[in-house]
């Protein structure tokens, strides 16, 4: 199986059965990230532990496969790493997707989203759950949403 058709099978996967999708109930955050140039719609749920990690999180949502992939792959990537490394990571899969530095194998299967270079209309697509990432991050616990702020990210190129 060459390189490209294992990355989209991976997507494929991620796209049709996402992994941590559903509601998280408070006292997990909510942010929501909505691209209003295709549609897609993603609502982020984080419950942070007291250690400063990332507990548990789940994303609900409609989309396009790319954002629902994508969603999923965060998700898996950064479930139980402390905040300040999922917010590493954020920023590494941006520039991933951006630039022409590759960070290697920390972002795991995160680079089946590599595909995204060559269409930069679908960048959005792919960090919109990143977007909402952040902003839920940012907020303290016990916050209920981020819905403005994560809305307006959502829409940058």
């Amino acid at each position: 199986m060459e390189l490209d058709e294992l990355y989209q099978s991976i997507i494929l996967d991620h796209a049709r059965r996402p992994r941590n999708f559903g509601e998280l109930a408070p006292p997990a955050v909510r942010s929501e990230g909505y691209n209003p140039l295709c549609g897609d719609q993603i609502t982020l749920y984080v419950r942070k532990g007291p250690d400063g990690t990332v507990d548990e999180v789940r994303f609900t949502g409609q989309a396009c496969a790319i954002c629902m992939a994508s969603a999923s792959l965060m998700t898996a990537q950064i479930k139980g790493k402390p905040v300040q490394e999922a917010l590493r990571l954020e920023r590494e899969f941006s520039g991933f997707l951006t630039g022409p530095d590759d960070p290697g194998p920390a972002l795991g299967n995160l680079r089946a989203l590599a595909g995204v270079k060559r269409f930069p209309q679908r960048l959005r697509c792919a960090t919109l759950g990143w977007h909402a990432l952040v902003d839920a991050l940012k907020q303290p616990t016990g916050s209920e949403t981020a819905e403005p702020e994560a809305s307006s990210r959502g829409t940058q190129p």
